[in-house]
């Protein structure tokens, strides 16, 4: 099961990825980006002519849910356990709530905007760190990609995290022991 508790690694501890790792990174990176660039496209018209939410909003509610504690937790070495989530759900029920109480209906501008501005943030930080991690071969989590830029530039070492979920970790342990197996390497 995965958890969100950050448990940060000595600088060296894991696994650079391979190509294969860095191309699966590469490939999230953009399809978060691919979704933000959606979400940009689509500010200011956030209702459709039947007065709803448009689709696009509400198709990263889930998967924004499950990574926000990731994200935050993770990308900016705290340790809120499912707090980010939790508040994140808490913040979208109340705009919701206050939508109804204004304007008897949950879909409402007020909401939408909400989770425009909280899916760009989510997606953006998401996609972004997945490319740099592909482009600079960070190790462990793209969480930790930022941190790991930072190491690169300043020479000082920072922490690592293994990938708490997804399929990155297994294809990093697997592509560092194929490459420790190999006699050419």
């Amino acid at each position: 099961m995965a958890t969100t508790d950050l448990k940060l690694e000595a600088c060296g501890t894991l696994p650079r990825p391979g190509p294969v790792g860095r191309l699966i990174r590469l490939l999230f990176g953009a399809m978060c980006l691919y979704y933000v660039a959606g979400l940009w496209a689509v500010r200011g018209d956030f209702i459709t002519s039947e007065g709803a939410i448009r689709p696009l909003l509400w198709n990263g509610i889930v998967i924004g849910l499950v990574l926000v504690s990731y994200v935050v937790n993770i990308g900016f070495s705290r340790s809120w356990k499912k707090w980010p989530a939790a508040v994140s759900a808490a913040a979208l029920a109340g705009m919701a709530l206050v939508g109804y109480i204004q304007a008897d209906k949950y879909e409402t501008p007020l909401l939408a905007h909400t989770v425009h501005i909280w899916e760009l943030y989510i997606f953006s930080q998401l996609g972004l760190a997945f490319v740099v991690a592909a482009l600079i071969g960070t190790p462990g989590c793209e969480m930790r990609t930022f941190h790991h830029l930072y190491s690169l530039i300043t020479g000082k070492p920072t922490k690592e995290h293994h990938c708490p979920i997804g399929p990155l970790g297994p294809v990093d342990r697997w592509e560092a022991s194929s490459t420790a197996d190999d006699p050419k390497s």
